[in-house]
């Protein structure tokens, strides 16, 4: 008989506490497939899990966060997914506060409420990330990439293959969602620091990785509301470009007056251009959020 709920734990080097996770699960096993997905960890994260009675699917190369989630979401056999980190920042006995609310929605979110842990030093890129996300969705989103989360598999499904392998995983799925028209409820919930490994956050690399994250999401979802934007921008430039040039000839009184500038001429040949481009830019990212059924 298929169980109707699964969670899924990515995990990689977190033999200090994937122990305590699973034990803090217990009370699930009777009601849910707890499976551990293991992507290449070096320590014996691995062999804990295996002790502990869950299944465990084992990479056998890093892979990365949104891949050992894609895993896990392939290989499980419930309707409804829950997914939850191996660091110990999660409290499963906030679970059922996901799932109470799943009977009307296709995805709800565990939302990190004020007195949640969060890194210093991760904070401004998140928040340009939100502020971008909520612009092309259109709406406030409480936590765009909170790793706890409860879904159903067939609606997670439909977006695999523009899911991305590694920590953007979740923020795509919430952004595909939303563009898509899918329900989303949002649950308050606290985390807490980390346990094990510390956080290894490199700012410049980091901060690299977050821009080019925000230009592949505006690329993917809704690149005419970046493109058309810019492309207004600069033919207004060309215009008062062009519109200022003749005032200054009139008031030289150099004829022609309202000769075009060959710099205004080419802000707005820009302009056209960029608009073009985010036509074309708009149906290709249409054509890659196609569902396969």
């Amino acid at each position: 008989m298929q169980s109707p709920i699964s969670i899924i734990i990515p995990v990689y080097n977190e033999e200090a506490v994937i122990g305590s996770v699973l034990e803090g699960l217990r009370e699930w096993r009777a009601r849910a497939e707890i499976i551990v997905i293991d992507d290449c960890s070096t320590d014996h994260s691995a062999e804990i899990a295996e002790r502990a009675g869950v299944r465990v699917i084992r990479h056998r190369v890093n892979k990365g966060y949104g891949a050992a989630l894609k895993t896990g979401i392939r290989a499980a056999m419930g309707d409804v997914i829950v997914m939850m980190d191996a660091d110990g920042e999660h409290n499963a006995a906030q679970i059922s506060r996901l799932l109470d609310a799943m009977s009307d929605n296709d995805m709800v979110v565990g939302a990190r409420a004020k007195g949640s842990h969060a890194p210093l030093i991760r904070r401004p890129g998140k928040w340009i990330l939100s502020k971008v996300a909520n612009y092309l969705a259109q709406t406030d989103i409480p936590d765009l990439n909170s790793g706890f989360r409860a879904f159903r598999k067939d609606v997670a499904k439909l977006f695999l293959h523009i899911l991305p392998n590694g920590f953007s995983f979740t923020t795509t799925l919430t952004l595909a969602l939303f563009k898509e028209g899918y329900n989303t409820a949002y649950v308050p919930i606290t985390t807490t620091p980390r346990v094990g490994s510390p956080s290894t956050v490199n700012p410049i690399r980091d901060g690299v990785s977050t821009l080019m994250l925000i230009i592949r999401i505006i690329a993917l979802f809704d690149p005419i509301k970046v493109f058309l934007p810019t492309s207004i921008a600069l033919f207004l430039l060309g215009a008062v470009y062009w519109i200022g040039s003749g005032i200054f000839r009139y008031a030289s009184n150099i004829v022609p007056a309202f000769h075009i500038p060959t710099g205004a001429m080419l802000v707005m040949l820009s302009s056209v251009i960029v608009f073009m481009f985010g036509i074309l830019a708009d149906q290709v990212s249409a054509i890659r959020r196609e569902k396969y059924e």
